[in-house]
């Protein structure tokens, strides 16, 4: 198991161990939850791969980017 310090501003680094294994890349996005049932921290990473796209054929609407936003994220990062 692999310890790590927070810094004075709450950030925290990857052990390079870890980095190494789940192939965390620099600019890669990471959400970050908390298990309050396993009182744990639980780092969820990108998916790598093609990127779906879709062509509507309509006019998109702010609600219709956000939903689409919200989805692609969701995509996005593995469970």
């Amino acid at each position: 198991m692999a310890t790590t310090k927070v810094t004075r501003n709450y950030q925290v680094s990857i052990p390079s161990e870890i980095r190494k294994r789940v192939e965390v890349k620099v600019g890669d996005t990471v959400l970050i939850e908390y298990a309050e049932e396993e009182d744990t921290i639980k780092l969820r990473l990108p998916h790598r791969g093609p990127r779906k796209t879709r062509k509507l054929g309509r006019t998109l609407t702010s609600k219709d980017i956000e939903t689409s936003i919200q989805e692609g994220m969701r995509d996005c990062l593995r469970s």
